[in-house]
């Protein structure tokens, strides 16, 4: 299955996985409400086909040398023009974006190549795991023209923390990979030769887990995140792992282990597939 826009593409392959890419290398990628709104189709997309179990897992990606250089240049002259309720729309846009992409309920993978400016971070911080380049670069560059990352600021500040969070909002200063690595918004480092290599084991480690498991693990994560020690998030938890032991998967998970022998939805680990 595939489906193109004019500025991204969605494909599933064989094996449920979805890949979102940007698809606008003339201008680095960068954001417009054009992109935003595909993103958001997109994005919508995912989220219904993954609760019925259709996707397995998202990988965001991009086109060319750069994943996204942020907000577009003419897009931003058009902002000059806009009244305040103009920019609180274009703003809404942003923010349901981030947030349909931060709360899909399948694991979520970024791949990032290059340069990732502006609300890019953003969309790296509201994946689940992100695996870049040696040549990656990452800034929040906003306060140089008068503005601030404050859509994108929740999800950032969750992945780096509000010290360091702090200086680079601040500062805008510009994160190389192994710095942001350091920082928590990158999970693993590589060279650029072998950023594929990486991103598609990746793919089969998640692959190998159980996509019931994953689907209940991750909206229990965000559960734990808003309430971590109260007595209705314990129970909570408690009821999670109760229903998933006796589920059918749950089931399948424990059998196969003590048989020794893969789960039904674990595809043997050579697996390989052309998207």
């Amino acid at each position: 299955m595939a489906t193109t826009d004019t500025f991204s593409r969605l494909n599933i392959d064989d094996r449920c996985v979805a890949w979102l890419t940007l698809d606008r290398p003339e201008v680095l990628n960068a954001f417009d409400d054009a992109l935003i709104a595909e993103l958001n189709a997109h994005l919508t997309a995912v989220a219904e086909a993954a609760e019925r179990g259709e996707i397995r897992l998202l990988v965001l990606g991009s086109a060319g040398r750069h994943f996204s250089a942020g907000a577009d240049l003419g897009w931003m002259q058009r902002m000059v023009e806009y009244d305040f309720e103009d920019n609180l729309a274009d703003s809404r846009e942003l923010a349901s974006m981030m947030q349909r992409l931060d709360s899909l309920p399948c694991p979520t993978l970024c791949r990032v190549q290059g340069a990732a400016y502006g609300g890019a971070v953003g969309l790296a911080a509201c994946c689940d795991i992100v695996i870049a380049s040696e040549k990656a670069r990452f800034c929040l560059s906003e306060v140089k023209i008068g503005l601030s990352p404050a859509v994108i600021s929740p999800y950032v500040q969750n992945a780096i923390g509000r010290r360091q969070m702090r200086r680079y909002a601040l500062s805008a200063e510009v994160m190389d990979a192994t710095t942001a690595e350091a920082l928590g918004l990158v999970h693993r480092v590589v060279e650029p030769a072998a950023l594929d290599t990486a991103l598609e084991a990746m793919i089969e480690t998640l692959l190998a887990t159980s996509p019931q498991a994953s689907r209940a693990t991750k909206a229990l994560l965000a559960e734990v995140a808003r309430e971590p020690d109260t007595a209705a998030t314990r129970e909570h938890t408690c009821q999670a792992i109760a229903r998933l032991r006796v589920s059918d998967e749950g089931q399948e998970g424990l059998t196969s282990f003590f048989e020794k022998r893969r789960p039904v939805w674990a595809p043997a680990p050579s697996s390989t597939t052309e998207r």
